[in-house]
């Protein structure tokens, strides 16, 4: 078995491997597509090759700009393969290996879409079980389920409240809130950046993630109370697809007054009024809170993200 990453020569092959199992994966005019605007890259594609034919094949991505692969978009392993998990788990290592000597601080996350209803449909649940035993092996052990949501016009423009004002403010107030709001946060993430860095380093992860993302650093909102103190932040983002809400917090001694309305329907309203025909968010499942107010917001559940991670630290 020959593990390596792609190279031009191999692009027909590549996108001529179909994946038929009920879960995500990536179609040949979406990788040619992607490829071409450097989010997919060959150098990120690995294939497993028994007697010249591909029976594996490993899709990271990443955004045009970005130095190292972010996420593993698509694995999967031909069904003639006797142990499927195991030569996954291996076309990950192999990966994982070149990108740390390429010099990426820790290996991308393996993103997982599933259909709503997943653990009821035997199907999805064997497609999921061989990727996730893989993953854990080759080191994604932390794994966190998570909501897609949207909203569309449909839903309706939620009317200012006047409950909170909201400003532009310098990245070192933004810095702050990050830190603030971080304290006591049900997010699986940024729980498990806490533990292992503490709140300092992990506001800086967040603040400079989300100065990287397509998003505009103009539509960033503070939000304050009638009083002047600062109530937490209202971050409108993009994905390299649609607007997205990108982060919003409440500073913990204002928890519990339904501030995480009046700041989703503040990122909600500022990409309405640019026009956007689609918003995108998503929400661990365990964040039953945030969950609630996407809801109460009109943001439609649509997919079940499975994400498998590195330890931080």
């Amino acid at each position: 078995m020959l593990l390596r990453p792609t190279t031009d020569a191999d692009l027909a092959r590549v996108t001529d491997f179909i994946v038929e199992e009920p879960i995500s994966w990536i179609p040949a005019d979406r990788y040619r597509a992607e490829l071409a605007e450097g989010m997919y890259r060959p150098q990120w594609s690995w294939i497993a090759e028994a007697d010249g034919d591909i029976v594996a094949r490993a899709l990271w991505w990443g955004q045009a700009a970005s130095e190292h692969p972010v996420a593993l978009d698509c694995l999967h392993v031909a069904p003639s393969v006797a142990d499927r998990a195991g030569l996954a788990a291996d076309l990950l290592r192999a990966g994982h290996k070149a990108f740390g000597q390429a010099g990426a601080a820790q290996p991308p996350l393996y993103n997982l879409t599933l259909s709503n209803g997943w653990r009821d449909d035997p199907a999805v649940s064997a497609a999921l079980a061989w990727r996730r035993e893989a993953a854990l092996a080759a080191g994604l052990t932390h794994e966190v389920e998570r909501l897609r949501l949207e909203w569309t016009p449909g839903t309706g423009v939620p009317a200012e409240s006047g409950r909170l004002t909201f400003e532009e403010a310098p990245d070192e107030e933004f810095l702050d809130a990050f830190r603030r709001v971080a304290e006591g946060s049900l997010d699986a993430e940024t729980r498990q950046h806490l533990a292992a860095h503490g709140p300092s380093a992990t506001a800086r992860k967040e603040l400079d993630f989300y100065l990287g993302c397509p998003g505009e650093r103009a539509w960033w909102r503070l939000a304050r109370t009638p009083d002047g103190a600062v109530a937490g932040f209202a971050i409108p983002s993009a994905t390299p697809y649609n607007p997205n809400v990108g982060y919003l917090g409440v500073v913990p001694e204002l928890r519990g007054r339904g501030y995480v309305d009046v700041l989703l329907a503040e990122i909600t309203r500022s990409h309405a009024e640019r026009g956007a025909e689609l918003i995108t968010a998503t929400t661990d499942t365990g964040n039953a809170p945030m969950a609630a107010a996407f809801e109460r917001a009109g943001y439609r559940n649509t997919q079940i993200r499975m994400l498998f991670s590195a330890p931080a630290g």
